[in-house]
């Protein structure tokens, strides 16, 4: 349930971010970037950045849409403007799926202006395309439809090397698979998710990835799983605050 961005880098300022976000220290690693915000595309990651920190906790709604507007106001050509509106689509769509407000209408409404500004060799485009599958799976309850917006986003992060990306593109497929019963697919996709996060140290998502694998897997090997992301998951302050259901024990039988 959540979107992408750029990961670390040889500048020791994306560094440094990447560090901080992979930690869910979101609100800190856009301060870093704060200073340097008339770039138009900093101001862009650092509402990236706290528009995460919304869908990963729930809370800082009004913090991304300052960030927002600050970078709608300094886009100055279609791909930033682009960029800006896929953001301004994923605040709405985790407002809304969080159960905060429904926001349905303008998320489909801004990607749909991203999906218009941004060429499709655009290195946005892939992450457009992701966070349009997740508007079609999980607010329009189109499976047919995501499947085919999350290959589309695999296969562009493939091309653009966005390795981050692919965790999440092979995630949500596992999951469509699951729901379809392949559950050798999921177990693959799943893995891949994992995989990948384990070896960026995006520890945030980390335990999101454990436990939807846990979901594949026989015992003994689901209860490993499910224990040590409900070890991470407590680590890092019970974020992202939606896995909580997902890995409290099974109640009791009557």
């Amino acid at each position: 349930m959540s979107g992408s961005g750029t990961t670390a880098s040889d500048d020791p300022l994306q560094t440094a971010v990447w560090r901080l976000r992979s930690r869910g220290c979101w609100t800190d690693a856009a301060a870093l970037l704060a200073p340097r915000a008339t770039s138009p595309a900093l101001t862009v990651q650092r509402a990236s950045l706290l528009v995460e920190r919304c869908l990963f906790t729930g809370v800082g709604w009004a913090d991304a849409e300052d960030a927002l507007r600050a970078a709608e106001a300094a886009a100055g050509d279609d791909d930033e403007r682009g960029a800006a509106a896929c953001e301004r689509g994923q605040l709405a769509y985790a407002s809304t799926v969080l159960g905060v407000r429904d926001r349905a209408d303008e998320a489909r409404a801004a990607l749909g202006r991203a999906a218009a500004l941004l060429a499709p060799e655009a290195a946005g485009r892939p992450l457009l395309d992701f966070r349009r599958g997740l508007v079609a799976e999980h607010l329009a309850d189109s499976a047919q439809a995501a499947r085919a917006a999350y290959h589309r986003a695999h296969a562009g992060a493939l091309a653009h090397g966005d390795t981050l990306l692919l965790s999440f593109t092979w995630r949500h497929l596992a999951a469509l698979a699951l729901r379809d019963g392949e559950l050798a697919e999921a177990r693959q996709g799943f893995t891949e998710s994992l995989r990948i996060r384990e070896e960026l140290g995006y520890l945030i998502g980390t335990a999101p990835a454990l436990a939807a694998l846990a979901d594949t897997e026989p015992e003994p090997e689901a209860t490993r799983l499910r224990t040590e992301a409900t070890r991470l998951f407590r680590l890092l302050g019970g974020v992202p605050t939606w896995l909580a259901d997902q890995l409290a024990p099974p109640a009791p039988a009557a």
